[in-house]
């Protein structure tokens, strides 16, 4: 089961977790970054990077932000992939 990511990634888009991914499963968007579920190998390493706790396993997301499975697995097909470490959003944005 892959990694998630949520709400809490939108409109601040932190990278950090971006560069401690093994296998490149994570895609850029305007307001946020998704994990390519087809990609992530489940590893974890990009949930302790999130400083907002955005990063859940498929299994794990919150019952409010179960949509987010979808999108992630939507939005990694559109965006192209983010390897390297960028300055994040604006809160609020």
């Amino acid at each position: 089961m892959p990694h998630v990511v949520c709400q809490p990634c939108e409109n601040c888009k932190y990278t950090d977790c971006v560069v401690v991914c093994p296998v490149e499963a994570f895609r850029e968007g305007d307001i946020m970054v998704y994990i390519d579920p087809d990609v992530c190998i489940d590893c974890e390493a990009c949930v302790a990077e999130c400083p907002v706790e955005a990063i859940y396993h498929e299994d794990n997301v919150p019952e409010q932000w179960r949509h987010y499975i979808q999108l992630n697995a939507e939005m990694s097909k559109k965006c192209p992939v983010i390897r390297e470490k960028k300055p994040p959003l604006a809160k609020g944005r």
